[in-house]
């Protein structure tokens, strides 16, 4: 009985191709020669292309990072050698070449070798700008690695006469080409680099891509990279590029344009001086002008300010405002003694009056309660009468004589029977004498 195979979706299927493609060393690094087609320049700097010839066809891409590198553009139907990786594009479950360098069929191993140097030390982050340091502006020690006869140290020294002569130039003497030329130029920047100078310039004049091949080796571009001092390369002509411009702090396009960027134009500069030592004169009179005019008026204010002048001032106010007090403290007094004695005056008048109305008053006061306390007494002697008849009529002492007693019970008065019970002691007042009897028994009206 057959035994089913593992089912997988199409996406591990072509993670799987991925995988086998990306773990097979001799894809990572290969050459592959062909004809261009199906070319096409893409807006991001990318190209993508197609590699053929007679028996079969891969597809191909190089990322703009590279692709600046080209000295040539592409072509279809042009013949061409691609170096790069093959790798499986999963999405679309197709594989391709990802190029790092293309070159013309033909071009010969020289050039191959440049491409992959440069591919190489551009992938280790060598030409990365963040490595470069600034070229100083005023520089005055110059150091120069060339051959010490030749139009490029003769371009140099009459530059860098003609813009400033107190520059302080030097030479190493080194190979520019040929054997021997790579370690020369090495020596000559390890050696200049430890004098301290302000900038290096290492260059040569032009020549074929044979003549320039020194400035090609990765050993002298590593010494350039780990050089303190910023250097500028100048090989060649303009035309002409070598690893040593990509990985130098600064690239000139000639020796002669070297020197214009490393020597600052010193009547230029004088100039410059100048300008700005007339616009400080100018700023600094300017100010002058200021401050002598804030100094007069801080003086002005500073005299009308001075504690003499005032003092004197104050004390002239002073005796001005004493007796202007003493004046008015005198007017005020004999104003206040004038109103006082006609108060005075008027007072006694008021009270002298106000007396003689007073007695007139209280003589007939007197007149009307000496009359007032006769009619009362009259009325009170008149009312004692009638309320002693009343009260004699009311007295319990003329009832008690005419034989009526006065029943008392635990010192309350008697007025109903059921107030006592048989055996009680209760006391008669009579109108003479009392006494003590027992009630036997009550009896109710």
């Amino acid at each position: 009985m057959p035994i089913n195979p593992p089912c997988y979706s199409v996406g591990q299927i072509s993670s799987y191709i991925k995988s086998l493609f990306d773990e097979d060393f001799l894809l990572k690094s290969v050459q592959v020669e062909g004809e261009i087609s199906n070319l096409k320049y893409h807006s991001s700097g990318h190209i993508y292309f197609t590699l053929k010839d007679e028996k079969a066809a891969i597809g191909g891409i190089m990322f703009a990072n590279f692709a600046k590198g080209l000295r040539f553009r592409l072509k279809d139907g042009m013949k061409v050698r691609v170096t790069g990786s093959i790798s499986s594009y999963e999405k679309g479950s197709s594989y391709q070449i990802y190029a790092k360098n293309i070159a013309e069929s033909g071009l010969g191993q020289l050039y191959l070798r440049f491409m992959e140097t440069r591919t190489r030390l551009e992938e280790m982050g060598l030409f990365d700008a963040a490595y470069h340091k600034p070229i100083p502006r005023y520089a005055l020690k110059i150091g120069i690695v060339t051959a010490p006869t030749g139009a490029a140290i003769q371009d140099i020294i009459n530059i860098a006469r003609r813009r400033n002569p107190y520059v302080q130039l030097v030479l190493y003497p080194s190979l520019v080409q040929g054997e021997g030329a790579v370690s020369d130029i090495i020596h000559g920047i390890e050696t200049l680099d430890a004098m301290g100078l302000d900038v290096i310039i290492v260059g040569r004049g032009g020549g074929s891509l044979e003549d320039l091949w020194a400035f090609n080796e990765e050993a002298v571009a590593r010494t350039i990279f780990d050089a303190n001092t910023p250097i500028i390369s100048a090989v060649g002509h303009e035309t002409d590029v070598t690893i040593s411009d990509y990985v130098a702090d600064l690239r000139a396009p000639t020796p002669s344009a070297a020197a214009e960027l490393a020597v600052f134009d010193v009547r230029a500069f004088f100039d410059a001086i100048s300008v700005l030592e007339k616009r400080l004169n100018a700023a600094a009179a300017k100010i002058l002008e200021k401050n002598h005019l804030l100094l007069s008026q801080k003086k002005a204010r500073l005299e009308k300010h001075d504690p003499a002048r005032k003092l004197d001032e104050m004390r002239l106010r002073l005796v001005y405002t004493g007796d202007e007090l003493e004046s008015r403290i005198r007017f005020a007094l004999d104003s206040k003694t004038k109103r006082l004695e006609e108060d005075y005056k008027q007072l006694q008048s008021r009270i002298a009056d106000t007396v003689d109305a007073a007695r007139e008053k209280l003589d007939t006061a007197c007149l009307e309660l000496k009359s007032d306390m006769e009619s009362a007494h009259l009325n009170a002697v008149h009312r004692l009468d009638l309320g002693s008849t009343r009260l004699d009529g009311l007295s319990p002492l003329k009832r008690l004589g005419s034989g009526y007693s006065f029943a008392e019970f635990h010192g309350k008065a008697l007025t109903r029977a059921d107030q006592v019970k048989p055996g009680d002691e209760v006391r008669l007042y009579l109108r003479q004498g009392r006494l003590r009897t027992k009630i036997t028994s009550t009896e109710e009206n």
